[in-house]
């Protein structure tokens, strides 16, 4: 089956971008600043995607919540200088993107900070495909709550059936479920395991898959 689709909405990390080791290498940095010691890096990728708090939330000991303030601002500050050191575009995603952009509108709904965000995507110098990137700030809500996307709905000229999210977890499918548009899995992201519970309209194993699941609306 092939969707009609005016406007494709992307998660990043886990979407996009293989982003995976620098935040865990920025939460090790700033937990273990405070005498905590390190957690196993695939322990950290099961706490990515509900956003930056929520990930050094669940990087401390359950009895310190204490220390939250503090270690968020040590992870911000370490992560907004090393958010490039080994982060990479998914194999086909600049491809697809640089193939595709003429086609479809595109935009970036992600948890992760705004600031953050733009940086990523300018120095892998894929900024330029999306006509909107929305972070974690963008909104008084995150995904799993729809307002983002159905904000990039009307902002963009699209209407929810011929929108299409991209993600990687269930925040995404939930997200795009509510705002009632299509959703779209990556499977080699870092929550795809929640599909079984949280089933998307289609899963793609590789990005450039995706293209093959849609047509231009209209």
């Amino acid at each position: 089956m092939e969707y009609p689709v005016r406007l494709l909405v992307f998660d990043l990390d886990g979407t996009l971008v293989d982003s995976k080791e620098d935040l865990s290498v920025a939460v090790n940095v700033a937990i273990g600043s405070l005498g905590i010691p390190p957690l196993p890096h695939a322990s950290i990728y099961g706490f990515i995607g509900d956003g930056a708090a929520t990930l050094v939330r669940r990087s401390l000991p359950p009895d310190r919540p204490d220390l939250l303030p503090d270690a968020l601002e040590r992870f911000l500050s370490y992560y907004g200088r090393h958010l490039l050191d080994t982060t990479r575009a998914y194999p086909g995603v600049a491809d697809s993107l640089r193939k595709w952009s003429g086609t479809y509108r595109m935009a970036v709904l992600t948890n992760k900070p705004l600031a953050m965000t733009e940086a990523v995507l300018a120095g892998l110098s894929l900024s330029h495909h999306f006509a909107a990137v929305r972070g974690a700030d963008s909104y008084p809500t995150k995904k799993p709550d729809p307002q983002g996307l159905q904000s990039l709905i009307g902002e963009l000229g699209s209407t929810p059936r011929e929108t299409l999210m991209v993600g990687d977890a269930k925040n995404d499918v939930l997200a795009g479920k509510a705002a009632g548009a299509v959703t779209c899995g990556v499977t080699y992201g870092l929550g795809a395991e929640s599909f079984s519970a949280y089933a998307p309209d289609f899963t793609v194993d590789r990005f450039p898959d995706l293209f093959g699941r849609i047509r231009p609306a209209g």
